[in-house]
């Protein structure tokens, strides 16, 4: 949100700086992001100068060019060669001097230079209206009144304005700082807190209005009093639609509006300088004199502002005339026929408040986020409806020379009532954190515009003003004296007091922080995808059904419209986004969770995903670079099931359809998690030409059933290890996790691991056969083995793959 100082002006008038103004406001709780430099006319005509043309005769080498001799007001007229065909002796110009920037239409600046033109020197420019940003006219140069004296700086003539503008970043519980007015209101209460300086807030009189005659009114219906509670209007005639006077245009420009018209200017200037949304309409289109705001049938078409025809719902706030023609989209978006335009004479001005809750749902709905929306939604002031209208009244009647031909008409059948709070002094200093003295918290208070109906020695009886929304509860009262008394002046103890609580359950966060940083160890950068995602990723795997997502309600956008049902399609996101930036070896982790939508209800499976895709490491001069591929995830993910206490797990193959390769590990009936390559075509709808790898655990399943005994600890045995090696000749349909698990079943005392060293397959083995070499370790943690026992068991092993698997001895 921006906010013009000379605008704020009008409401308080302090004299200090703006980086001080900008602490105070970000320490009252209104975060200054930034402080911008706003000019009417860029770069504000320094530099520019008025100047006498003493001589002009035509340039000895140019047929469209003149050299002129030019008093600038210093004594020592220079020459300039100029190509205006209006220039001429006796005139006063104005003039760019040697070293002035000036600025094209959009916004690119250049230095004027001494130099020649046609070789004859130039020490300046006669510059045309465009040229300076006085306007849009190029067809010569700017012809002054003779009555100003030569040397006098253009800016001394022209009004140009200098503004800083503060961006803030407001906070959507802040409905009362969405205006000038109420940043001041703020403002007072932190420079009399901060500083000790009183001022005095001032507000637009309203004393001037009065109706000139009551010959034309336009009469209100309103058929559902909760959803809008107060709504006014007034009628104007015999107005003049045009530009609107400087002084308008600039207060819109300094905080990034373009101005219209007028009348439209006035309601948007009222908007952000009181916080009351209006809307004018051309009361010539109100068709039987008469406003009905009401709701109307789901579906029924209605064409804003921005020329988009939309499908109306049946919740929607709708203004409409006395044949219940749909005029505007209360509260949110104009109409495209019933705005003002060059042609109106006649408006119908319209305040109101509108329930919040109907205006939040219906921008939403329609993707719409105006001006108007935006406080709506958060909650307005109602007590301001009828005095922001007299005010934009008396404005548009002053500059669109019009007359009030209505009195107010204000339909408020239920007042709404402002909140009433109790505080208790006790309450307050144990939420603060230190004892502030209760003079302190009345003055505070009393800055705030809440008022003390009651005080006793515990505490104090308030009244909220109705602009604060926010504030409803005792603890909201203590967040306000604090946010005005300082944060920073609370004073903090030296004094640090915890307690140490011991459990031996295993916490969630507790595993996931291991994991965590033992996936980091490994080169892994966690990341958080967003929930919210397009809904036809589904149909990237047959697995995922459309019945089953979680579809918004309100949806931000199309992409962000369902909930996700994988991990896998926000990891391609971030793995595409990384690669278009020239980041190819990508390894990330992310702990979330999926939705799905079943007959029996909803359902939120937690799990840990891992996407993995080129190389393992940077390059580096004294290492080999290696892809990233199936076996370095499987080795991952060994690792992590390892470290939570999950050895010996079943391999079977996954039938996922987002993998053109994968197996998945587990115990029993249950899979804790499954890994492969991810498919070409889906690579493709993501735009990534490498290879990919994706695992996803279930995190629940594994802290079901993670192991959380206490640590065994033993020593290294006294006796030796043994190594045995075979080399074997196998089926190429034989697995060495079926092979792991035979060895294990036939000698479970003594052999204590198997590995797979080396795979060979070539032409000089026959058809459908392969050859592996494993190794085996043998030992006895009580006596030294002696050749006959490992001869023995090696024999037992040979044998039991024989039988098994028809495995032949190389």
């Amino acid at each position: 949100m921006k906010i013009s100082y000379n605008w704020l002006q009008q409401f308080l008038k302090v004299d200090l700086d703006t980086e001080i103004i900008g602490e105070i406001l970000t320490d009252l709780g209104l975060e200054v992001e930034g402080i911008e430099t706003f000019e009417t006319v860029k770069g504000s005509l320094k530099g520019i100068v008025v100047g006498e043309v003493l001589t002009c005769e035509q340039h000895p080498n140019a047929d469209r060019l003149k050299v002129t001799t030019v008093d600038l007001g210093n004594g020592e007229p220079v020459q300039i060669v100029c190509g205006a065909p209006n220039v001429a002796v006796g005139q006063k110009v104005p003039v760019a001097t040697i070293g002035t920037t000036l600025f094209s239409e959009n916004g690119e600046s250049f230095k004027i230079k001494k130099g020649k033109i046609r070789g004859e020197f130039s020490h300046g420019m006669i510059c045309a209206e465009d040229e300076l940003g006085l306007g849009k006219s190029h067809d010569g140069i700017m012809v002054l009144d003779e009555e100003i004296k030569s040397g006098t700086a253009a800016a001394d003539i022209f009004e140009i304005e200098s503004d800083k503008v503060f961006e803030i970043g407001l906070t959507p519980n802040r409905a009362d700082g969405m205006s000038h007015l109420g940043v001041a209101r703020d403002l007072r209460a932190g420079l009399l807190q901060q500083k000790s300086i009183k001022k005095e807030l001032l507000t637009p009189s309203v004393s001037d209005f009065h109706v000139d005659e009551r010959t034309f009114k336009i009469n209100i219906e309103v058929e559902d009093n909760k959803l809008v509670p107060r709504y006014a209007g007034i009628t104007i005639i015999d107005l003049t639609i045009e530009e609107s006077p400087k002084w308008l245009q600039d207060r819109l420009l300094s905080i990034g509006l373009k101005p219209i018209n007028n009348v439209v200017d006035v309601t948007n200037f009222v908007l952000h300088g009181l916080g009351q949304p209006l809307h004018a309409f051309d009361a010539g289109k109100i068709r039987d004199d008469k406003i009905v705001v009401k709701n109307l049938p789901t579906g029924t078409k209605f064409t804003t502002l921005d020329g988009v025809e939309r499908e109306l719902h049946e919740d929607d706030i709708m203004i409409c005339d006395g044949e219940d023609n749909p005029l505007c989209i209360g509260g949110v978006f104009g109409g495209e026929t019933s705005g003002v335009t060059n042609n109106t004479t006649k408006i119908f001005l319209e305040s109101a408040y509108f329930n919040p809750v109907s205006i939040r749902k219906t921008a939403k709905r329609h993707s719409l986020n105006t001006d108007a929306s935006f406080r709506f939604e958060r909650g307005i002031n109602p007590d301001t409806v009828a005095y922001a209208l007299k005010y934009a009244a008396i404005l548009i009647k002053d500059i669109a020379k019009g007359k009030i031909v209505s009195d107010v008409i204000d339909v408020y059948p239920d007042k709404i009532e402002d909140y009433q709070v109790h505080l208790s002094y006790e309450r307050a200093y144990k939420l603060i954190g230190e004892e502030i003295p209760a003079d302190t918290i009345k003055n505070i208070l009393a800055s705030l515009d809440i008022k003390i109906n009651n005080q006793t020695e515990s505490g104090l009886g308030l009244t909220i003003p109705s602009y604060r929304v926010d504030v409803t509860r005792e603890a909201d009262i203590v967040e306000e004296i604090l946010r005005v008394y300082g944060y920073n002046n609370v004073d903090t103890s030296a004094k640090l007091n915890t307690s140490i609580s011991f459990s031996d359950k295993v916490t969630n966060e507790k595993v996931e922080n291991i994991i965590a940083n033992l996936l980091t160890a490994q080169g892994f950068n966690e990341s958080m995808a967003n929930s919210l995602t397009k809904p036809e990723y589904v149909s990237l795997s047959e697995n995922l059904k459309e019945d089953h997502s979680v579809i918004m309600l309100n949806a931000l956008s199309s992409d962000l419209e369902a909930m996700r049902q994988s991990l896998l399609f926000g990891g391609l996101e971030s793995v595409a986004y990384n690669i278009n930036r020239k980041n190819n070896s990508i390894k990330l982790f992310e702990f979330g969770k999926t939705y799905h939508r079943y007959e029996s209800g909803y359902f939120e499976p937690k799990h840990l995903s891992l996407i993995v895709s080129g190389k393992r490491t940077q390059d580096t001069w004294n290492v080999d670079t290696k892809v990233s591929d199936f076996f370095f995830v499987k080795g991952i993910v060994t690792l992590l099931l390892s470290k939570l206490g999950f050895d010996k797990l079943k391999t079977s193959a996954t039938k996922n359809d987002v993998f053109s390769e994968a197996i998945s590990l587990g115990f029993g009936k249950i899979k804790l998690v499954e890994f492969g390559t991810v498919k070409q075509n889906i690579l493709k709808e993501f735009g990534i030409k490498q290879e990919v790898i994706y695992a996803d655990f279930n995190w629940d399943s594994i802290m079901e059933n993670i192991d959380n005994k206490d640590m065994n600890v033993k020593a290294l045995s006294k006796y030796p290890e043994v190594k045995r090696d075979l080399a074997l000749l196998l089926d190429d349909e034989v697995k060495f996790s079926d092979l792991y698990n035979a060895a294990f079943q036939s000698e479970k005392k003594l052999l204590k691991n198997v590995d797979l060293f080396d795979v060979y397959t070539g032409d000089k083995l026959p058809k459908g056969k392969k050859s592996y070499a494993l190794s085996f370790v043998l030992q006895d943690e009580n006596k030294t083995l002696t050749d006959k026992q490992i001869d023995k068991i090696m024999e037992k092993l040979q044998g039991t793959f024989a039988k098994q698997f028809n495995a032949e001895l190389r």
